[in-house]
C-alpha cells in the first residue's frame, strides 16, 4: 500500500499542535491547592510554568469585600486577577491566589462576621507563604498585593522568606482616615451622625446604636474588624520592608489616588514607584469619566494593562 507521506506529515503535525495546545491551555489552567487551617481550609489556585529550572512564584493577595481569587465578587466579574496571573505564567512566572477566609470555594472556612479580625487576613496570608517555601520549585517568593491586599502584604512581607514585595493600588493611608475623607464629602447631617461613631471606633470603643442610614457601614457585627483594622497604617509597615518594593498606581484610578502611593513612597523611599497612565483600580485601561470607568469592573473579557506586566515582569526577574 502507498503512503502519501505528505499528508502523512500533515497528520503528525495536526496531532502534535493538538496535544501541546491542549497541554497548555490545561497547564493554564492552574492547579487546586488547599492551605488547612484551625478554622478550616482555605482553597487557591497554583500556576506553574513548564520549566526545568526553579521559578519566581509571586503571591496574589485580593482586595477587600467578598473579592475571590480572580478579583470578582458576587456583584461584579472582571477577572482582573485571574488575567495577572496567566499573564505572568506566559512570562516564565509562577503565582499562588486563593479565595480569602469566607468567600468562593474559602467559604467553609468563614467566620462569625463579629468574630473577624484583620489579623486573621494576615495570619492567612503568612500561612501560603510557608506554603510556597516549603516547594522546592520556586527560587524566590513575592507578594502583589492588590488594594486592601496591599497592606496585608506589607505586614507578610516583613518575613524573610519574602524576597520581594509589589503593592498593586494601594491605599497610603490608615483605613480609619480613608473614611473620615470620604464621609467629609458626605452632606453634613450625614457627617453629624458619622463622626461620632467614627471617634469611639478609633477609640477602640464598640458603639450600640447607629443610625440606620449608617448601618451597612458600622453595623455593631463589622465595628470589631474596623477596629483591628484601625491599627495598621500602610506608611508605618511598609516602612518595615528593607528588601526590593515595586508601588504600582494607574492615573485613572477612582479608588486609590497618586496621592497614596506618593505616601507609600515617601514612607520607604528605596521603593520603586511606577505611574501607569490609564490604567484604573482593577489594572485595566479606563478613562477617568466615572461611568465609563465603572463599566470595566464588569466586563470579564477585557485584558489589563500591557505595561503593567511588562513592569512587574522586568521587577520579579530582576536578580538585584
Amino acid at each position: 500500500m502507498k503512503v502519501n507521506t505528505n499528508t502523512l506529515m500533515k497528520k503528525i503535525i495536526f496531532v502534535f499542535v493538538f496535544i501541546f495546545t491542549w497541554a497548555g491551555a490545561f497547564a493554564q489552567q492552574g492547579v487546586k491547592v488547599e492551605l488547612h487551617t484551625s478554622k478550616g481550609e482555605l482553597k487557591g489556585t497554583l500556576l506553574i510554568p513548564p520549566s526545568k529550572k526553579r521559578v519566581p512564584v509571586v503571591l496574589i493577595i485580593a482586595g477587600s469585600g467578598p473579592t475571590d481569587r480572580n478579583g470578582n465578587n458576587p456583584m461584579m466579574k472582571n477577572n482582573s486577577l485571574k488575567m495577572l496571573a496567566e499573564a505572568l505564567y506566559k512570562n516564565g512566572i509562577a503565582s499562588l491566589r486563593y479565595d480569602k477566609r469566607g468567600v468562593g470555594a474559602s467559604k467553609v472556612a468563614g467566620l462569625k462576621e463579629s468574630n473577624l479580625r484583620f489579623g486573621q487576613y494576615i495570619k492567612d496570608a503568612a500561612g501560603w507563604i510557608t506554603f510556597l517555601k516549603n516547594n522546592k520549585k520556586f527560587n524566590s517568593i513575592v507578594v502583589a498585593g492588590h488594594s486592601q491586599g496591599s497592606l496585608i502584604g506589607m505586614v507578610i512581607s516583613q518575613n524573610k522568606a519574602v524576597n520581594k514585595f509589589i503593592s498593586l493600588e494601594g491605599a497610603g493611608e490608615p483605613i480609619d482616615v480613608v473614611l473620615r475623607k470620604q464621609l467629609s464629602s458626605q452632606p453634613d447631617y450625614i457627617q453629624k451622625m458619622a463622626f461620632p461613631v467614627l471617634d469611639s471606633l478609633e477609640k477602640g470603643k464598640i458603639v450600640d446604636s447607629v443610625p440606620k442610614l449608617l448601618y451597612s457601614l458600622f453595623r455593631p457585627g463589622i465595628q470589631p474588624y474596623l477596629i483591628s483594622w484601625f491599627h495598621y497604617n500602610p506608611q508605618t509597615e511598609i516602612k518595615k520592608l528593607h528588601k526590593p518594593i515595586l508601588i504600582i498606581q494607574g492615573t485613572t484610578d477612582i479608588q486609590v489616588g497618586l496621592k497614596d502611593a506618593n505616601n507609600l513612597k515617601k514612607a520607604n523611599p528605596s521603593a520603586k514607584l511606577v505611574i501607569i497612565k490609564g490604567m484604573n483600580h482593577i489594572l485595566k485601561n479606563a478613562p477617568l469619566n466615572r461611568q465609563e470607568n465603572i463599566k470595566t469592573y464588569f466586563e470579564p473579557n477585557l485584558p489589563i494593562n500591557k505595561k503593567l506586566i511588562s513592569v512587574m515582569t522586568t521587577f520579579i526577574k530582576n536578580k538585584n
